[in-house]
């Protein structure tokens, strides 16, 4: 194999080692990764459009990577400040709260692409 494959090859096997590390020792990733299989399986059963899977899956790609941004900052956060510093905790608290504001931006994608459906659902009935 060549180097330049090499390479390639390289950094997919650390990016999936990363995000092995990421559910394994996260419990807030794996509650987002249950929540997005929960709303693929919701898709297959409302048969959402093209249009609303987009969505869906850019909802859910950025939910992961924020959670990613957001571990991997925690750790970097805890090496370089092990003992507590205000400016650590902060660095923290605000890439925790990207993760916030990015799970509640999802949580209303899915309200407005859901809604509907259920609503026929339960009006069919």
């Amino acid at each position: 194999m060549d180097s330049y494959f090499k390479k390639r090859y390289n950094s997919f096997k650390f990016a999936l080692q990363g995000l092995n590390s990421a559910v394994r020792s996260e419990p807030h990733m794996r509650l987002h990764v249950l929540s997005a299989i929960g709303v693929i399986v919701a898709g297959f059963l409302f048969d959402v459009t093209k249009t609303e899977w987009c969505l869906l899956a850019g909802s859910i790609g950025l939910v992961i990577t924020a959670e990613i941004f957001n571990t991997s900052i925690e750790t970097l956060t805890n090496l370089v400040s092990p003992q507590h510093n205000p400016l650590a905790g902060k660095t923290k608290d605000l890439a925790a709260a990207a993760v916030l504001v990015t799970a509640i931006t999802a949580a209303i994608v899915g309200l407005i692409i859901f809604t509907p459906y259920v609503l026929d659902l339960l009006n069919a009935q």
